[in-house]
């Protein structure tokens, strides 16, 4: 039985209680959440309404941008037989991949290599016709992390009568995510650049002047469906094939200028018929060389980064594979993951099984990550892995 003094002290202790719980200051509970991993932010969304509104609000999303945050691959996929693209994304530590979305009635060409800032990924669904001509049907936007699409409103340009490219960049002072489209008008003669802003949703028209020695006949739109392009310091670069210059656009400005390539992109371009592969590589422009005879002649490749941007300081970096190249599946870099490893992507598949190589550039090893598609997919012989790249996991709204 209890005494008197017994339920005074539980009832001072329950009221003490509830004062604790109340005067936990919003900003520290807001705090300790923004710590957390995206996956598990998802799930105290759904417990209710409040907690949907605390975690989906613009200042807990913009606290949370400033963690450190993972880094995950983003991976398409295509099964022939079916003519479906699977988009998936999965971690670096090799567990199964999860699904993101799934596109009908897609050729093996017809999406166009992934392009990713910020925490969102870019790309485009293209419909070809006769020759080089072509047409973009859809322009997606994707949070992999959020698994948030988004579809570009269809105000876009019409490619069917003309030739295009999309680049996608990232203006860092105004936090913004932007889609350049530059569009060569057959019957015009003339070149349309457009942009589309993930800040108003909407569609302008610019009116731009091509850099001083440099016309717009230099430009190549199409490379088997890719289109050579990477966003570094606001500047959305395009590796130009004629000449392996480098034209940028700076988004801040809206103006364009020529970056000259490296005398050994050159000296590589006047002893192979391979284009070579614009990529990012720690915050800075890499160009890689990757001609088959000169790959196997050495079992590596050369990649020359410019170090430093203001005075045009290019680095060669040769990477030495630790066996065949062709054993390996004929690897090709595709992205970095942080400032220290860049990403393969191979042929090399076993089953059901794609293997990704990571090489650490300070220690100048490979590691393999093994991915599966779990029991997502009822996979056929046709499906097969085909595009790779990174992304920084962020909670950026769309």
């Amino acid at each position: 039985m209890k005494t008197l003094e017994a339920e005074q002290s539980l009832t001072a202790d329950c009221q003490s209680y509830k004062k604790a719980k109340i005067l936990i200051p919003s900003e520290i509970v807001e705090d300790i959440f923004s710590r957390l991993p995206i996956k598990s932010l998802l799930r105290f969304r759904s417990l209710s309404k409040p907690w949907l509104l605390r975690l989906s609000s613009p200042s807990f999303t913009k606290l949370h941008s400033t963690r450190p945050h993972r880094t995950s691959l983003f991976i398409s996929a295509h099964d022939r037989s079916a003519r479906k693209q699977h988009l998936l994304s999965a971690p670096l530590d090799g567990e199964p991949v999860t699904h993101l979305m799934t596109l009908d009635d897609v050729g093996y060409y017809d999406v166009t290599e992934a392009q990713h800032l910020n925490g969102l990924v870019c790309f485009a669904l293209v419909k070809y016709c006769s020759g080089d001509d072509c047409y973009y049907a859809q322009i997606f936007v994707v949070n992999p992390s959020t698994h948030n699409i988004f579809k570009l409103p269809e105000q876009v340009p019409d490619f069917s009568s003309s030739r295009g490219c999309y680049l996608f960049g990232f203006e860092e002072s105004k936090n913004e995510h932007k889609i350049l489209i530059i569009t060569d008008i057959f019957k015009s003669g003339t070149l349309e650049i457009m942009i589309y802003s993930m800040s108003d949703y909407s569609w302008r028209k610019i009116d731009v002047e091509p850099p001083i020695g440099f016309h717009w006949d230099s430009l190549v739109f199409k490379v088997d469906g890719y289109y050579i392009s990477v966003c570094v310091n606001s500047v959305v670069h395009l590796l130009l094939l004629d000449t392996y210059d480098i034209l940028g656009f700076d988004l801040r400005t809206e103006k364009f200028f020529i970056i000259n390539a490296p005398q050994g992109v050159i000296d590589y371009e006047a002893q192979s018929n391979c284009y070579p592969d614009l990529i990012k590589i720690n915050g800075c422009i890499g160009v890689v060389c990757h001609d088959r005879d000169h790959v196997l002649e050495k079992n590596g490749m050369d990649i020359w980064v410019l170090q430093d941007y203001e005075n045009r300081v290019w680095v060669r970096e040769i990477i030495i594979f630790p066996e065949s190249w062709i054993k390996l599946g004929c690897p090709l870099p595709r992205d970095s993951v942080n400032m220290d490893e860049i990403i393969f992507s191979s042929s090399n598949f076993s089953g059901d099984v794609m293997n990704v190589l990571a090489y650490n550039r300070k220690s100048r090893c490979f590691k393999s990550v093994r991915l599966t598609p779990g029991h997502q997919f009822l996979l056929s012989r046709t499906f097969r892995f085909q595009d790779i790249s990174c992304y920084v996991e962020r909670m950026v709204p769309l």
